[in-house]
């Protein structure tokens, strides 16, 4: 299991480009952090210290990109927005995320 980092790290980019595609329009990391929380009934909480740098890995890959607005509050905010290559990065973890559930589930019903 050498993959724990990456994987957590997968999961995480897998939350935050899936909120972002679903919002349609650009989200702070505040949002983004909030909204994870709400649709997992209060499961999931991301935090400052693995949000933000998430984001700005992302954006350096890519997948989203970001600029430089103000939030509801009048206080100034980064905001985010998935692009295209993000897009087809969600795919491929969705997809992955599928083939891992799905291998979890095979060993709880089994074992």
């Amino acid at each position: 299991m050498g993959k724990t980092k990456d994987q957590l790290q997968g999961t995480l980019d897998l939350l935050v480009l899936r909120i972002l595609r679903s919002a349609g329009e650009q989200l702070h990391g505040y949002t983004i952090a909030d909204r994870i929380h709400e649709l997992s009934e209060d499961v999931l909480r991301v935090e400052e210290g693995s949000l933000y740098p998430a984001l700005h890995r992302m954006d350096a890959a890519g997948w989203i990109r970001s600029q430089w607005g103000v939030s509801d509050n009048n206080r100034r905010a980064r905001y985010y927005a998935i692009t295209n290559a993000g897009q087809r990065h969600l795919q491929t973890l969705e997809r992955d995320w599928a083939r891992h559930v799905k291998a979890v589930s095979r060993v709880i019903k089994h074992a």
